[in-house]
């Protein structure tokens, strides 16, 4: 067996991981044996004994079933305890995992099964099963030469423990499992295609090792400690975070299934360690700012209460502010722990900037939240804020084991290490364009690093907005700023080779809903033409104007009847914004903004 970077464990000695991840529920059982690993909601914890054990098994079926090493494996499913099995399994036996979102459309879906030349297929349910098998017969996605979706067999996740494993005994699969090298494939991940089908991104065992050893660098953790997991597994984050937990030998806890109980959820898991998305704790930001608002006084005594609060944080409240510190420790600062469990130290966010707001609001109260950086050719890491290494309004200094410069020509964001991609699959020209021949990936982000090393994201290379009077636009800002307001869903940027910039928005429905009781606005069906809520929105578009220079400034604005969807196709799985689809499907609106005088 082969290891690689030794990590702490339970039993207070040194012991190297296995290089590659094949073994590693192997390693971890040895390591941790019966502590906490996995729990679902309403069920008993899985220790790493167990998880071992059901590893073994379903792995063993698997190569019963005729799963070699080197073919492709897709995993269609929710966040649960049985994506991880099979996650698992699969890596053991030398397979490659193509996770497929459960959100994603279905030519999306047709289009992932066919390029990644998927074997089988790991269903969470039967209706997931059948959906595999009605996209078997769809078309190859439009514009796109390719072969076709053929027949591809299913299984499902809950039934994979009771597959028959003759003829395939437990040494057979320790044999196979020891045999995988680092440099083997180990997942072909899709990218979620803002602007085309999506690129199976290659990326090895040696790729996740390289993130792990760096995360154990970065990341405080050990047994004891528990991570809430609701973000997608089919995500690379979400894998990332399933490793790193089980590395350290804590216990990783699933949602149970509906976003809108995370909250709820948290308080009864309690979790140390949380990776999110911003909007979960934009979310939190935005209801307690809103019980605040519904109080006479509230919002001075909230804004006041921040204050105070980040002072402490940085270590210079003065003595004049404490009585009024320790009131707000009972009052909000408290509370607001409470809700995230009352035990978290380390919060991450990432895919998307965070509010800065938000981000003060947190600080405030000791939620630890810290914003990183990275993508899905990186291994999903190039930069992270760090206990000790913390600057709110950059996504940190370089992941340990990573590099990072800045292009000379344009500012685009250059990363090279050991976590970098090698290449897309069946893409070589896509590959070429990403990675040159000095290893470095271009991110197609723009940024800068400051005096100290922390990177700031400053925009996206495609979707750089050049006016008719040739003045270069960053969308990103713009739309950030617009985005600040809690009322604000989403702010598209419109301007390429036009005279000025315009932007579409849509509406928080539950915010503007909470708005328009509080001051009595009947909306109806169509809020966004309500004046009042023409005002709102118009005030949050003055406030972003006022931090932007002269030509990035919003001439007009439409604001949509819908919020953007991934079932509207203006939202990919990962939630980022289709441009093209939403300039398509807004072509009319977007005219009218401009025949304006």
């Amino acid at each position: 067996m082969t290891h690689s970077k030794a990590t702490k464990g339970a039993k207070g000695a040194i012991r190297p991981r296995p290089a590659a991840l094949a073994e590693f529920t192997e390693w971890a059982g040895e390591r941790y044996g019966d502590l906490p690993a996995l729990r679902a909601k309403g069920a008993d914890p899985v220790s790493y004994a167990q998880l071992r054990d059901t590893v073994r098994e379903i792995g063993r079926g698997l190569m019963a079933a005729g799963v070699a090493p080197g073919d492709r494996v897709a995993l269609l499913g929710e966040t649960r305890i049985e994506w991880t099995y099979a996650h698992f399994a699969v890596l053991a036996v030398g397979a490659v995992v193509v996770p497929v979102y459960p959100t994603a459309g279905d030519e999306e879906v047709a289009w992932v099964l066919q390029d990644s030349g998927a074997s089988l297929v790991i269903c969470e349910n039967a209706d997931q099963a059948k959906r595999v098998e009605r996209v078997a017969g769809a078309k190859p996605v439009e514009g796109v030469a390719g072969p076709g979706v053929r027949t591809v067999p299913t299984l499902l996740m809950p039934d994979l423990a009771a597959l028959p494993r003759a003829g395939v005994t437990l040494a057979d699969f320790l044999a196979r499992a020891a045999s995988v090298a680092p440099s083997d494939l180990s997942s072909l991940v899709y990218t979620s295609g803002t602007t085309g089908p999506p690129k199976g991104c290659r990326l090895t065992h040696a790729n996740f090792g390289a993130v792990l050893d760096g995360g154990a660098e970065m990341i405080e953790g050990g047994p004891g400690d528990v991570t809430y997991l609701y973000l997608p597994l089919a995500h690379l984050l979400a894998q990332l975070i399933e490793f790193n937990t089980l590395m350290f030998g804590g216990e990783l806890c699933y949602f149970g299934g509906r976003i809108e109980d995370v909250i709820g959820e948290l308080g009864e898991v309690r979790p140390t360690h949380l990776p999110s998305v911003p909007r979960l704790f934009e979310k939190v930001h935005s209801v307690v700012l809103g019980l605040a608002e519904s109080q006479e006084g509230g919002r001075e005594r909230f804004d006041e209460a921040v204050r105070i609060g980040v002072l402490a944080a940085e270590g210079r409240l003065p003595d004049t502010d404490r009585a009024a510190y320790e009131a707000a420790e009972k009052s909000l600062y408290g509370l607001v722990r409470g809700a995230f469990g009352g035990r978290l130290r380390w919060a991450l966010t990432g895919a998307a900037p965070i509010a800065p707001q938000t981000l003060d609001f947190l600080r405030a109260c000791s939620v630890p939240v810290y914003e990183g950086y990275g993508m899905t050719e990186s291994g999903g890491v190039v930069s992270l804020n760090r206990p000790g290494a913390v600057r709110y309004g950059t996504v940190g200094r370089a992941y340990p084991g990573c590099e990072i410069r800045i292009a000379d020509d344009d500012g685009e964001v250059l990363a090279r290490g050991g976590m970098i991609f090698p290449g897309y699959h069946g893409n070589e020209a896509a590959t070429r364009e990403t990675l040159d021949d000095e290893g470095w990936l271009h991110t197609g982000d723009l940024g800068r690093l400051d005096e100290d090393g922390f990177l700031v994201i400053t925009g996206r290379k495609k979707d750089l907005i050049i006016t008719s009077s040739g003045k270069n636009l960053t969308p990103l800002l713009v739309e950030h700023a617009i985005q600040q307001s809690r009322y604000v869903s989403h702010a598209v940027m419109v301007g390429d080779r036009r005279p000025h910039p315009v932007a579409l928005i849509t509406l928080e429905a539950d915010e503007i809903a909470g708005w328009a009781a509080r001051e009595g606005h009947e909306l109806g069906e169509r809020p966004g033409l309500h004046p009042a809520v023409r005002e709102l929105v118009g005030q949050a578009v003055e406030r972003a104007n006022a931090q932007l220079s002269r030509p990035a400034r919003i001439r007009a604005f439409a604001v949509l009847d819908e919020d953007f969807s991934i079932e509207g196709g203006a939202l990919t799985p990962t939630l980022k914004v289709r441009r093209k689809a939403v300039l398509e499907r807004y072509a009319a609106e977007i005219e009218e903004l401009y025949a304006k005088p």
